[in-house]
């Protein structure tokens, strides 16, 4: 049997990441990276799909999530309602930006349209959104606090909306100060 590329490279991502929501508490199915203090911070106009633009320094008070997905991705796919869930949930606190890797506008539309998808859905055209983050897994999703600082990236799906998630959002939304203490 022939496999497709992206078959290929979606059982690839998934088997780097072990097992995915894995209830154990010592293999996760995600890791989070830190972000240096010292590294720079990617930054541009992002433009969804329904052509509204997204700056980063224009959302500072919030807490944003930038979520690197594509749809031959099965955990990206899985993690997708708890995202849409969270970012309901705390529309007043927090932005989630789904960021699709290399995918067309169509391809894209029609996952949007079976999944009934409400994110700000982002097209990485060629892939280098994800080149500057550095994110090499997907899914993995950034997390910028609230004065617009990088905090970490998270390699791998989880449950965003349940207590898993909440332990990382959360503290975004202290004032770095606070987190200090």
């Amino acid at each position: 049997m022939r496999m497709k590329r992206r078959q290929v490279l979606g059982l690839l991502g998934a088997a780097s990441m072990g097992p995915v929501m894995a209830p154990a508490v010592a293999n996760p199915g995600y890791d989070v990276q830190p972000w240096g203090a010292k590294q720079a911070v990617p930054v541009g106009d992002l433009v969804d799909l329904e052509g509204q633009h997204w700056s980063l320094p224009d959302l500072r008070g919030r807490v944003v999530l930038l979520n690197f997905w594509a749809g031959w991705c099965e955990p990206c796919r899985a993690e997708m309602p708890a995202l849409q869930t969270l970012a309901a949930r705390e529309s007043q606190r927090m932005v989630v930006l789904a960021i699709n890797l290399k995918e067309s506008f169509d391809a894209i539309a029609r996952f949007v349209q079976a999944t009934g998808l409400m994110l700000p859905v982002v097209r990485d055209v060629q892939g280098e959104l994800a080149k500057a983050w550095g994110i090499r897994i997907y899914p993995s999703t950034v997390l910028i606090d609230t004065e617009g600082q990088v905090r970490g990236i998270v390699r791998g799906a989880l449950d965003w909306a349940g207590p898993e998630g909440e332990r990382l959002w959360r503290p975004l939304l202290q004032p770095q100060g606070a987190r200090k203490r």
